[in-house]
């Protein structure tokens, strides 16, 4: 039992209670101004975090709360190397979408921000929980408030992109909930401290050391595959994303596209490959195949976008496939990639996203072929928008060169095909990132782009921060590499 509050659980009640108080909010500037604030508490606790890693502070950032007679569900949270990291982007993210649409006025504010916070909470808890029937409570938490933000914001065709959403979303968890539950029939019990006894437990501890045959783990690693293949999403179930991403409103967009896809990358590392090892190693190559497949695919289908954020939709699935293949490598330094690309992914489409967004917002547009010239109005945003995007392609002494190219020494470790047919993404990438920078920012201006003006301080100093982050962990990715290497010793040891 925890004697005191500890770092994953002020990261899971700070955010849940702030976004219960948004919705009692009057006024729809204060659940705005409240959003805002609560997201920069999480952002410095988890910031706080960050300094107490070791093994002394080990109670700082771990609690198990269990009750008499229970099921073998207990709250059981903690931050380890992995979940750290993701909660650190996903506390970093909050504050930087809040702040980028400050200026967006909702319909039913109170509503729109409390959700907005109920979704983080729900975020933080996927992170930090160490109980099967724990994380699949908050894995729906976070993508409930999602379906509501989507359904009542979004656009004008919300509600056939949201019911898509819904039930590619619903039918993987359903699928992870029936994996869940056989594997939970199949562990050992354990007793309490105070002489509780249960005959099944959820934790991950009794999972991983569960005793299942060759098919049994067959069977259950795609009921787990699917829901977090879904979620990433991975090649061929990745049709509802490009749709949701564009008719989302945009803070939601930036939500899903930097912090909600690691879920299913995360559910991979903490839970897919230590509980069924076997199994992943068995299926590697179809999983390879797919992930593969989607970076060619998407990236075919960017290049060819006229719609800006469809193109940013696309991308994004390109280069989770790539982060999907190197992680079933499994092997260290392409696991160690994988867990540094979620940060620099999330950080950079966040990015790229804040600039469709202002774009969309002064033009009332985002078709390419109606974009010209915008270098001439906003040369400040042109700046960042082309630092931002050559980040995206990883290009050297930016944050994701590093990630990329751990994660592909550590797939042409595992295959040299699959490194070399994934290295057409590379150059596919450029392509279509190239094409869109020359198209929309360069060239003549035309009658819609004359009236745009150029970014406000605040949107300056969002974009300057993300730059930062993009050179600074380019050229110094140590401290993020240093916080992951606990997690990737774990997982390299599942497969062994």
């Amino acid at each position: 039992m925890g004697k005191f509050i500890t770092f994953p659980e002020l990261l899971i009640w700070l955010p849940l209670l702030g976004g219960i108080l948004s919705f009692f909010a009057k006024k729809g500037q204060s659940a705005k101004s409240l959003a805002l604030f609560v997201s920069l508490l999480v952002l410095a606790v988890s910031a706080a975090s960050l300094f107490y890693t070791g093994d002394k502070f080990a109670s700082w950032n771990a609690v198990n709360y269990y009750y008499r007679n229970n099921i073998g569900s207990t709250f059981f949270v903690k931050l380890d190397g992995t979940g750290r990291i993701l909660t650190f982007l996903t506390a970093l993210a909050f504050p930087i979408i809040l702040t980028a649409t400050y200026r967006n006025n909702y319909k039913n504010p109170a509503s729109f921000y409390g959700l907005m916070l109920l979704a983080q909470a729900g975020l933080m808890g996927v992170f930090c929980s160490m109980d099967a029937l724990l994380f699949y409570f908050f894995w729906e938490l976070a993508l409930i408030p999602v379906y509501f933000l989507c359904s009542q914001w979004g656009g004008e065709k919300r509600i056939q992109v949201t019911f898509k959403f819904f039930v590619y979303t619903f039918v993987g968890s359903l699928l992870m909930l029936t994996g869940i539950i056989y594997v939970y029939l199949h562990t050992a019990g354990r007793v309490f401290e105070d002489g509780t006894i249960v005959s099944h437990s959820f934790s991950i501890s009794a999972f991983q050391q569960v005793h299942l045959g060759v098919k049994e783990q067959g069977w259950l690693f795609w009921l787990f595959f699917v829901a977090f293949a879904v979620k990433m999403p991975v090649f061929p179930f990745h049709t509802w994303q490009p749709d949701a991403y564009d008719q989302s409103p945009t803070a939601v967009t930036m939500v899903l596209s930097g912090i909600m896809v690691k879920m299913g990358l995360f559910g991979v590392i903490r839970w897919l490959i230590p509980v069924f090892p076997q199994a992943s190693i068995q299926y590697s190559h179809i999983v390879m195949i797919l992930a593969v497949t989607g970076i060619i695919y998407a990236s075919c289908l960017a290049i060819v976008q006229d719609n800006i954020k469809k193109l940013v939709a696309y991308s994004s699935i390109a280069h989770i496939g790539l982060m999907c293949a190197a992680l079933f490598a499994m092997n260290p330094i392409g696991t160690q990639g994988v867990m540094l690309q979620m940060f620099n992914h999330g950080i950079n489409i966040i990015g790229m996203w804040i600039v469709v967004d202002l774009l969309e917002q002064q033009t009332g547009v985002k078709e390419i072929s109606k974009l010209s010239g915008v270098a001439h109005k906003a040369p400040v945003l042109t700046i960042l928008l082309v630092i931002i995007a050559l980040a995206n392609i990883a290009l050297p002494l930016t944050n994701a060169f590093t990630g990329e190219f751990m994660m592909f020494s550590g797939l042409y470790m595992f295959s040299g095909w699959y490194a070399a047919i994934a290295g057409i993404g590379i150059i596919l990438a450029a392509v279509y990132t190239l094409n869109m920078i020359q198209k929309v920012f360069y060239g003549n201006s035309n009658s819609i782009v004359d009236s745009l003006k150029d970014i406000s301080l605040n949107e300056k100093l969002i974009l300057a921060v993300i730059v930062c982050i993009i050179f600074f962990v380019g050229v110094y990715p140590q401290p993020v590499i240093d916080l992951t290497k606990n997690a990737v010793s774990v997982l390299t040891a599942a497969v062994k």
